[in-house]
């Protein structure tokens, strides 16, 4: 079997993508200063992938429990990766659970991976192209990852929201 020059960059490139999304998670998950527009941000951003995704799979009521359970789990996740969170009161500084936040990211990011591997091993063949939504374990992966980032960045608020009133209390 003869592989294409395309096919052989791809498998050469693959891994370096891998590589630079892990690291640069990895910069994200260590300590970082508070800054509440980015957590805002995160919070419709997040919140709008769940809503687009549950719009696509409306008139597929099993698809939408996937997406529904996916989404209750990041929730417990968020909540539970806050509980980990070292708040800094004095310096609006954090540090997230890093282990924590990258499985999560790194999960989705697999399944990403995983659908554009598809859509180009399946190029040139009658097999159609799968839809982002038509899979059970790729909701999943979207609302384990939306709900905990969401999640979080809406505990991260709250935090700054109970720093504020006690520095205005005192």
């Amino acid at each position: 079997m003869a592989m294409s020059i395309t096919t052989l960059a791809l498998l050469v490139l693959a891994p370096f993508l891998v590589w630079r999304f892990y690291q640069r998670l990895k910069a994200m998950m260590m300590r970082q200063r508070s800054i509440v527009s980015r957590h805002y941000t995160g919070v419709g951003v997040f919140a709008a992938m769940i809503l687009v995704a549950g719009s696509e799979v409306m008139s597929r009521p099993v698809l939408l429990g996937w997406l529904a359970l996916g989404t209750a789990a990041g929730i417990a996740y968020g909540i539970w990766g806050l509980r980990l969170t070292r708040f800094e009161n004095d310096t609006c500084y954090f540090t997230p659970n890093a282990r924590l936040g990258m499985v999560i990211a790194m999960l989705f990011f697999a399944r990403v991976m995983y659908i554009g591997v598809e859509i180009y091993a399946n190029q040139g063949s009658n097999v159609p192209t799968p839809g982002f939504t038509d899979s059970f374990i790729t909701l999943i992966a979207l609302g384990v990852t939306a709900g905990y980032f969401g999640t979080y960045s809406a505990g991260l608020i709250r935090w700054r929201r109970a720093l504020k009133k006690a520095v205005n209390a005192a």
